[in-house]
């Protein structure tokens, strides 16, 4: 499997990458736990010659920077731009005091994409997403204003990120009754360590035939292979900011560690490889301070997980979901089938019934 195994993102005839190059760590404003610009561009350059094609930023990532990173890099390789899908987000708001230049109102939408295409010195982006909900904005109107960009050429396909399943599943029904321009996608974070998304985003997206895209894939990089128990991580920003893995989460890694022990891979390669094997299209985004990270998560591609291997895993990194996800539908099915097999799915009984009890 290579970066150049294509697969259509959602419903919709975009072809992408099996993993998209996230551009969160382009630039070392602010902060300086990013990449300078010249590793960025080796960065960026490793994967597009290995075939891939699917690049995510968003306008605040390091203040607008890695926006202009990639605009700098496409200008420089004239032609280029037109073979990438290149995807940023709108929503933070990067002027302090203006209640306006933030969020998902259609003025603000409109300044955000100009803004970001100015960075990216380009005249449309393939992907727009909106970051985070907006509650103080009708959902109608955010839907709406994205269709009116889709229309004008500016903006190609549109997707969610980090919105809750109801707002989702409301925009979607909106824009397929009122023809307006549908989501493909949804980014959501999404791995071993981080399963709550299995509640209701990952079902509606599966439902509705659209992609996800799971952002942090290896945790912060909990599941890369560099933490282990006793002992001290020095390479990582995440440590520096959440200190390292609890015991719960320590108890995931140790299975991941002992199945890539199994099959001669790293733990990156299998977490990868296990979000690859979920129901649906499912695309990860990877990001890499160095080529040797991007490289050695690209290995995720070359390893199969046997089902003995997934379950493993499975079950070692079951969620706790939140009501009524937890039910999982077993009391629906024990109520409704009241111990029959329906579509191949069996069922218990309801315990009144167990008596022959009758009202």
């Amino acid at each position: 499997m290579s970066l150049d195994h294509y697969v259509t993102l959602g419903r919709s005839g975009l072809r992408v990458s099996p993993f998209a190059l996230g551009a969160m760590t382009f630039g070392t404003d602010p902060g300086g736990a990013g990449s300078t610009v010249e590793e960025s561009e080796r960065v960026l350059s490793t994967y597009l010659d290995l075939g891939g094609n699917l690049i995510d930023t968003a306008n605040f990532y390091t203040n607008g920077h890695s926006e202009k990173i990639l605009g700098d890099y496409f200008t420089g390789r004239p032609g280029l731009r037109d073979r990438v899908v290149l995807a940023t987000k709108f929503f933070t708001n990067m002027y302090p005091g203006d209640p306006n230049g933030g969020g998902a109102g259609r003025s603000s939408i409109r300044a955000q994409l100009h803004e970001s295409l100015r960075r990216l010195n380009t005249d449309h982006v393939d992907i727009y997403w909106m970051h985070n909900w907006d509650r103080h904005t009708p959902i109608e109107e955010t839907v709406s204003a994205l269709d009116d960009l889709v229309r004008a050429g500016t903006v190609r396909y549109i997707g969610f990120s980090n919105t809750p399943a109801w707002v989702t599943a409301q925009a979607q029904t909106l824009a397929l009754l009122r023809g307006w321009t549908p989501l493909i996608a949804l980014q959501v974070e999404y791995s071993l360590l981080a399963r709550t998304v299995e509640g209701e985003v990952a079902p509606l997206a599966l439902d509705t035939g659209m992609a996800l895209l799971p952002w942090s894939p290896l945790k912060g990089g909990f599941l890369s292979g560099k933490y282990r128990r006793g002992e001290q991580v020095t390479d990582s920003a995440r440590a520096d900011f959440v200190g390292g893995p609890s015991e719960e989460q320590f108890a995931v890694i140790d299975v991941v560690a002992s199945v890539a022990e199994e099959i001669d891979a790293s733990p990156a390669a299998v977490s990868l490889a296990w979000l690859r094997s979920r129901p649906g299209t499912v695309v990860p985004i990877i990001g890499a301070r160095r080529v040797e990270h991007l490289t050695g998560n690209l290995a995720g591609l070359d390893v199969t997980l046997s089902a003995d291997q997934i379950r493993r895993l499975d079950e070692a990194s079951t969620p706790v979901l939140n009501y009524p996800a937890e039910l999982k539908g077993d009391l629906r099915a024990m109520l409704q089938f009241a111990g029959s097999t329906i579509d191949g799915e069996p069922s218990g009984v309801y315990p009144p019934l167990l008596e022959g009890v009758r009202y």
